[in-house]
């Protein structure tokens, strides 16, 4: 299952895909969600996912993967109060693994350069 955070400003269609999209993510064990923070949200899109993130809270696991510091998500989400009610949630009762180190991607492109 493949969700897209709605990025429209057209209220209506926001709010029905927001809908659709969030009845789909209770439905899983396990919400993995990739490279949280690349693409901005519309303020509809923050809000859908800090609801997916109070459901889920304490009742059903979600994976997040980031490249940005926490003290960076308040631009994602568009304010502090938000972003401080999803960290709460999101890491209350969590693992947190910071990976910091050379991009295994970046190593690959240069070593086939060499080639």
């Amino acid at each position: 299952m493949q969700i897209r955070p709605p990025s429209t400003t057209n209220g209506k269609r926001c709010e029905e895909r927001s809908v659709r999209d969030h009845r789909r993510s209770r439905s899983c064990c396990l919400l993995i969600i990739d490279e949280l923070g690349y693409l901005s949200f519309s303020r509809c899109g923050a809000e859908l996912l800090f609801q997916v993130f109070a459901d889920r809270y304490e009742r059903r696991s979600v994976l997040v993967t980031s490249n940005l510091a926490f003290s960076e998500w308040g631009t994602v989400f568009q304010g502090d109060r938000m972003t401080a009610a999803l960290l709460y949630r999101l890491t209350h009762r969590c693992e947190i693994f910071e990976m910091n180190g050379e991009s295994y991607r970046f190593r690959e492109s240069m070593t086939a350069k060499k080639q």
